[in-house]
């Protein structure tokens, strides 16, 4: 459907006491990445909150690590939404080193539910927002 990439430096914060990619930071990553495409469509989160009600919450998380980053690496994250349910949007996360996209550190697929702000409840995904997830690239 839709494909975005996001560079991302690792830092010293982000690493373990060998200089690798603490686990969870690719999860971080992804996080980014994801808010990343959705601020190139002109949605900022925050409104989303403000004029929907609506946010986005992960629902579910596979993921699965190759090979590992380092401190100062410049890696690229890949968004890819590959289904957009009425209240749910399903993307596969891809993290590599720039410029170098076989060297692939770690996927993931990522499940984000649409839900209500005030209630916390699945709602659908609304209109608009739909539309601009759907836009090509």
């Amino acid at each position: 459907m839709t494909h975005f990439n996001f560079p991302i430096r690792v830092y010293y914060e982000d690493t373990d006491a060998g200089g690798v990619v603490y686990y969870a930071n690719y999860l971080k990553f992804m996080e980014r990445a994801r808010t990343e495409m959705l601020r190139d469509r002109n949605l900022e989160q925050d409104v989303l909150r403000q004029q929907y009600g609506v946010v986005f919450a992960v629902r579910h998380a596979e993921i699965d690590y190759i090979n590992a980053a380092r401190f100062n690496d410049l890696l690229q994250v890949s968004v890819e939404i590959i289904k957009l349910g009425k209240a749910s949007i399903t993307v596969a996360q891809t993290i590599c080193r720039h410029h170098e996209p076989d060297d692939l550190l770690c996927r993931a697929t990522i499940k984000v539910a649409c839900v209500s702000a005030d209630a916390f409840r699945a709602c659908a995904i609304p209109d608009n927002i739909r539309m601009e997830l759907s836009r090509v690239n």
